[in-house]
């Protein structure tokens, strides 16, 4: 193996695992949703500003992580982000009240939401064009596959409550900080444009051609982020209200997340082999069918096997935005560029999780929930399928 390629398999491999405590603490809050609402005796409602605060946090982490990376670099800013995330994430279970349930998962989302830029930059610039899908796809589907763990630690119903899975988003990304300080280099893109002066955001993401990629793939991530962070906050709450255990929520989470490790694998894989339009088509459709199928389904099987196909499409169709957005920013402004787009994307992430609660409040159910999030989803197909065509002409590394 050359050195090069020693380095790329290094650099995806630790950012592989802070995906995979990534995606933990990201689903910790349904998994622990129900022992959270018992213990603090919280409403839907109340739940609702639970899942909110966390996401609310990735917003402005999202944008200030993609902007320092591009200053000081994306190695440092990333374990920054990860002690930031750890350090909250055992902060959560160890809340006495409603208000520091909410600090503490706001922070702990400030620490995600920074973390994520600097991994898609990283992995995107050690791949290089040819690659970059493959390795976006590589590290990201460390994020299912980390929600998946978390269903995991649900379905156990370990010793210590709904605690549990936060101590273990806590002490383990701790641990892996001084492995990044170790072991992984540096971008050598951000090497070469360091002494550079900055380019200003505005410059960066609205002039010279940028602005209309940019406000396309703000379109595509506020509303395809709405409806995964439905599913990955509420699901488990919408299963049990259609009749299901607790017990076999958790199993309906652990399918979505199976399917979103094997949709994140298998579209970053195909993205550079199908034609954009039939790419865009296969994901929003294959949301459209599976959100369909969530909202009827009535017996455990059928419910395992939407929740394996929703995972599947909206967590893999997630992952091809993020390994698209790289391909039309330089550089020196790329991360700054992926940060405002998870962060406008993190507003959608936001939004989907209240209105799914409102919803719920006014009794629509589960079929409900499913059917507001369709027309979303037509939009950020029209949107993806033009990035998807306008990939080939976009700015050079």
């Amino acid at each position: 193996m050359t050195s090069l390629n020693l380095q790329m398999a290094r650099t995806i491999g630790l950012c592989f695992l802070v995906a995979l405590m990534e995606g933990l603490d990201l689903q910790a809050a349904g998994i622990a949703a129900q022992g959270m609402a018992a213990a603090f005796e919280l409403d839907k409602l109340h739940m609702s500003w639970v899942f909110s605060a966390g996401i609310f946090g990735l917003l402005p982490g999202a944008f200030a992580g993609g902007w320092l990376a591009d200053r000081i670099g994306r190695k440092r800013v990333l374990m920054a982000s990860v002690v930031l995330f750890g350090v909250f994430s055992l902060a959560t279970a160890l809340a006495w009240d409603f208000n520091s349930l909410l600090v503490a998962r706001c922070l702990t989302g400030v620490g995600l939401g920074a973390a994520l830029p600097n991994l898609i930059a990283l992995t995107s610039e050690v791949a290089g064009p040819r690659l970059r899908g493959t390795a976006v796809s590589l590290m990201y589907c460390g994020v299912p596959l980390g929600a998946a763990l978390a269903a995991m630690i649900g379905i156990a119903d370990l010793v210590g409550g709904w605690q549990v899975v936060f101590y273990v988003g806590g002490v383990v990304p701790l641990l892996i900080v001084p492995l990044l300080g170790f072991y992984l280099l540096e971008s050598q893109q951000f090497r070469k444009v360091q002494g550079e002066a900055p380019v200003g955001v505005v410059q960066g993401l609205f002039r010279d051609g940028a602005a209309l990629p940019t406000a396309l793939i703000w379109v595509s991530y506020f509303f395809t982020l709405m409806v995964v962070y439905i599913l990955i906050n509420w699901l488990p709450s919408l299963v049990i209200g259609q009749g299901f255990t607790g017990r076999q929520a958790s199993w309906v989470m652990l399918a979505l997340q199976i399917g979103a490790a094997a949709g994140t694998l298998f579209l970053g894989w195909v993205m550079d082999r199908l034609p954009a339009w039939a790419l865009s088509a296969l994901i929003y459709i294959g949301i459209l069918v599976s959100l369909t199928a969530l909202g009827l389904a009535s017996h455990l099987p059928g419910m395992l096997a939407a929740g394996f196909i929703a995972g599947f499409f909206a967590t893999g169709g997630q992952c091809v935005l993020y390994a698209l957005a790289p391909h039309f920013y330089r550089p020196s402004i790329r991360a700054t560029g992926v940060g405002s787009a998870v962060a406008i994307g993190r507003l959608g992430a936001m939004s989907g999780p209240l209105v799914a609660g409102k919803m719920l409040a006014l009794g629509t159910g589960t079929a409900g929930v499913m059917l507001a999030s369709a027309p979303g989803i037509v939009i950020a197909a029209v949107a993806m399928f033009y990035l998807s065509v306008r990939r080939n002409a976009a700015a050079p590394d």
